[in-house]
């Protein structure tokens, strides 16, 4: 089936799925979650084409978009287009580029995509019209941060066919890793390179200094409701040979501090600790310390001997082992990393262990190597291939 024909047909399919979903769209416009983003995407409300002549960058949600900020950066703002799909990457885009729009539905795209010098697009927004239109209409087109999972790998190779006609219009990919190149080369995709996963390019700062107290610090991050109580006996148990030791705890969600503020107390009082709440006293010399405080998080990584990271050792699929990173921690998670297996498979060194096993991986992280990254991260490549054409 020649291009052109499939491009007509491949559109007929889309714009009739859009057209039988018109109500469900209309329906779900009430919802604040898509309030802003379905006009935008699928009516074209407040939603104008791209000017011409620009460096277009799209993304998905609100980490993909935050990750191109060190590539955006590189060029000057009125060069810069960013687009996205999502209401919290709009959100993010608005903060990065001048030039930010919602990406329209694909059918739409025919009326909507003109002339730009190069469209780059983040890990896996394959659309198939996006490419095909950017490219007729004369950008370079590049996909990079590209991956393929363990778990995605069998589906993307059951609609190989779909794919490779798709790669066929990326003039260059960029992968996170080599088992995804290789993955990427065998759907079709050329001019293949490895870059390392780029939302590790540019890592977090302390935005303030603390100091450290004596003995090693333990900090449990993002924990939910829980794991709390496991992770203060586990830390309880591993500190009876080791009693200069602090633990921090920085619970994920606000609302609540409150409570975990009493269980903390109580199990403290139990154990004949010391425990305070990081608000009422800003000091780190008790046993067990809450930080009910927002944005503090990576100023107590900058503290930290060990890192328990949450979200991990309940279902909830874990958090960004990266911004431990920068500080030399060692880092311990539990095994339900399910929304993270990508950030982990980038980083060395990580100690994982459930609530059960934790005073053993304790242990074991005092001396073990602080978290590193396995592959170094390079934009130079991307950013090569986007001066090329500007």
């Amino acid at each position: 089936m020649n291009n052109t024909f499939f491009t007509l047909l491949y559109t007929a399919a889309v714009g009739g799925a859009y057209l039988l979903s018109l109500p469900l769209l209309i329906l779900f416009t009430f919802k604040k979650k898509y309030r802003e983003s379905i006009p935008a995407r699928f009516f074209l409300r407040h939603n104008p084409p791209l000017p011409g002549g620009k460096i277009w960058f799209h993304a998905c949600s609100f980490g993909e978009t935050r990750a191109l900020k060190p590539l955006i950066e590189a060029f000057s703002p009125d060069a810069v287009a960013l687009t996205t799909t999502t209401q919290t990457g709009f959100s993010e885009a608005r903060k990065l580029a001048e030039t930010v729009r919602y990406l329209p539905f694909e059918p739409l795209l025919w009326f909507w995509i003109g002339s730009q010098k190069v469209l780059v697009v983040m890990e896996a927004e394959l659309w198939y019209l996006l490419f095909f239109l950017a490219g007729r209409r004369g950008a370079k087109t590049m996909l990079i941060n590209a991956r393929i999972s363990d778990r995605s790998y069998e589906s993307y190779r059951r609609f190989g066919w779909l794919y490779r006609r798709i790669f066929s219009m990326i003039d260059e990919v960029y992968a996170q890793s080599e088992t995804d190149r290789k993955r990427l080369e065998e759907l079709g995709a050329k001019n293949v390179q490895v870059t390392g996963n780029i939302k590790l390019a540019r890592l977090p700062e302390a935005t303030k200094r603390y100091e450290k107290p004596e003995g090693i610090v333990v900090t449990a991050a993002s924990t939910h409701e829980g794991e709390e109580e496991g992770i203060v006996r586990a830390f309880v148990a591993w500190r009876a040979n080791r009693p200069d030791a602090k633990l921090l705890v920085v619970p994920r969600h606000p609302e609540r501090f409150g409570k975990v503020a009493g269980m903390l107390e109580r199990m403290a009082k139990e154990e004949g600790l010391t425990f305070a709440r990081w608000s009422e006293t800003h000091s780190l010399d008790a046993d067990i310390v809450l930080i009910d405080a927002m944005g503090e998080l990576i100023n107590f990584y900058a503290v930290s001997d060990i890192v328990v990271l949450g979200g991990a050792f309940v279902p909830v699929g874990g958090h960004n082992p990266a911004e431990v990173l920068p500080f030399g921690c060692r880092l311990i998670s539990g095994p339900e990393i399910f929304n993270q297996k990508a950030m982990f498979s980038a980083v060395e060194g990580a100690i994982f262990s459930d609530l059960s096993g934790l005073e053993k991986a304790l242990e074991k992280a005092v001396t073990a190597e602080p978290l590193s990254l396995r592959e170094p991260v390079s934009l130079e490549p991307i950013l090569e291939g986007i001066r090329d054409v500007v």
